[in-house]
């Protein structure tokens, strides 16, 4: 959480520039208090429960801060309400995730105007009224996921599936952007797409229509972790490699958000090595490409 102490009187634009170091007003048992406000997208992902744990964390070890927390449950207008209500309150600080762009960009841009520090988080609104955007380089995430097919898993082409997210939200809309340059100029041709809207049940139900409608798929890309989980399989199979984030975003890692399974059958077969190629590493390092460092996890088989 990077925001200086002050009132939102304080902190907005054209405010005194001698009202002293705002960093004193955190000191001393009579600091000010502030209050700050989390509207989140929902609570159906696990990433955005740890998100909000996370937050609810960083601001305990601070008693100046009051944090107010809201779940939009994926509806636009909800949390568009939320927001209009909690700046009733004369917080000091709004982060906000929203759940789609265009609909929440302006009761975003209205936070902004009044003054209030805004921090959007993981995915985006529409143009620049906020104060600051913390989250992934979506574009570079499907990019990277693109190359791989196009170096490591289709080398001589074939035909793919792509599960994306939620259509309005910011990172679908970019990591399919990337992963449509990282294909460019090979064989590879999506044959179908579906969105699950970020959620692990929906995305496994679309996972099955995809591939009962396109039998002949080699491969699905995916552009969320938990979804592809080939339709027949046991829950943990071999061909089952995912790369956990130990951060707060959750991004997933390009290479171990593919699989591959034999055309018009049940039994996922492992992705690990392309025909008449030697196999990756056994083990390799995967990190987030959010604006801020984190801890390395390895990559895991099986």
């Amino acid at each position: 959480m990077a925001t200086a102490c002050g009132t939102t009187h304080e902190n907005a634009p054209g405010a005194s520039a001698g009202a002293g170091p705002a960093t004193q007003a955190c000191k001393g048992p009579g600091a000010a208090k502030f209050t700050i406000c989390m509207s989140q997208a929902n609570l159906g992902e696990p990433y955005r429960v740890r998100m909000d744990d996370d937050i609810r964390k960083a601001a305990a070890s601070i008693p100046q801060f009051t944090v107010n927390f809201a779940d939009a449950a994926q509806d636009n207008s909800k949390q568009v309400e939320q927001v209009s209500t909690f700046l009733t309150q004369k917080i000091d600080l709004l982060i906000i995730s929203p759940n789609e762009a265009t609909p929440l960009t302006s009761v975003v841009k209205k936070a902004y105007d009044q003054g209030i520090p805004v921090l959007v988080l993981d995915r985006k609104v529409d143009g620049d009224a906020y104060t600051s955007f913390i989250g992934a380089d979506n574009v570079d995430i499907g990019r990277q996921a693109g190359r791989y097919f196009k170096e490591h898993l289709l080398p001589q082409g074939g035909k793919i599936v792509e599960l994306k997210g939620l259509a309005g939200s910011t990172p679908a809309k970019e990591r399919a952007d990337g992963f449509d340059e990282g294909i460019a100029g090979s064989g590879i041709t999506i044959v179908g797409t579906a969105d699950a809207d970020w959620l692990r049940d929906k995305g496994q139900q679309q996972a099955d229509a995809l591939l009962k409608a396109h039998p002949d798929a080699q491969a699905i890309f995916s552009e969320n972790d938990p979804w592809p989980k080939v339709p027949g399989s046991p829950r943990r199979t071999r061909a089952r490699r995912r790369c956990r984030s130990s951060g707060s975003t959750g991004c997933p890692c390009p290479r171990a958000a593919s699989r591959r399974w034999r055309p018009g059958g049940s039994r996922p077969r492992s992705s690990t090595r392309p025909a008449g190629r030697k196999p990756l590493p056994r083990r390799r390092n995967c990190s987030s490409t959010a604006g801020r460092s984190r801890r390395r996890r390895p990559c895991r088989r099986g």
